[in-house]
């Protein structure tokens, strides 16, 4: 994978980054953790330019979140109504909190948008509730440019300063990442249990 990646760059530079980029949007082997401190170690050998290197990888990023943007935009409210109301209570949703939901982004989309970028396991799917709770698209592509554009950032120059070194971006991000995801997985599940609480002494009453 690592060579492929190395091949693309080396070939097809600012649009082979772009192109990498969507890609990582769909294929998580392929993290942007590898990709971009790879370019920036392009950058540091003279071979690509640091800002048009960091503009690729945004734009590519970009790209695809506005992918998953549309599927989230697809599935659309009426039909996750229609799962809540057949199977929501298992996991203790009700229409009641989609509306709630809608509240909430409307009001913090943004800025959830912006630094859900900075976040792995995360940055990628948080389109779709933007997506799905009718963020406008403009709103959504200046927010995800803002936040992907600083974030590349980040990694491109970790990957300049590191040199032949760019791999421990991904090798420090990579536990990182775990961990950011088991601590959503166990907090989606005390949520969950502690709505269920809540419904039964609802019904109780």
């Amino acid at each position: 994978m690592l060579d492929w990646i190395t091949n693309v760059i080396s070939r097809m530079g600012y649009l082979g980054i772009t192109l990498l980029m969507v890609l990582e949007n769909f294929f998580p082997p392929m993290p942007e953790e590898i990709v971009m401190p790879l370019a920036g170690f392009t950058v540091q050998r003279g071979e690509l330019n640091f800002l048009f290197v960091v503009l690729a990888g945004t734009t590519g990023t970009v790209l695809g979140a506005i992918i998953w943007y549309h599927v989230g935009k697809l599935v659309g409210e009426k039909r996750l109504r229609k799962w809540v109301d057949k199977h929501g209570k298992w996991i203790g949703l009700s229409g009641e909190d989609i509306d709630k939901s809608k509240r909430w982004f409307a009001k913090y989309g943004g800025i959830v948008v912006f630094f859900g970028r900075f976040i792995p396991g995360i940055r990628t799917y948080i389109s779709i509730p933007a997506g799905l709770e009718g963020m406008a698209l403009l709103p959504f592509v200046l927010y995800s440019s803002a936040g992907t554009f600083l974030w590349i950032g980040i990694l491109t120059y970790a990957g300049y300063v590191l040199g032949q070194n760019y791999q421990l971006v991904e090798k420090f991000l990579s536990p990182a990442s775990t961990v950011f995801f088991v601590l959503g997985f166990v907090c989606f599940g005390i949520w969950v249990m502690y709505r269920r609480h809540k419904q039964k002494q609802k019904a109780k009453r």
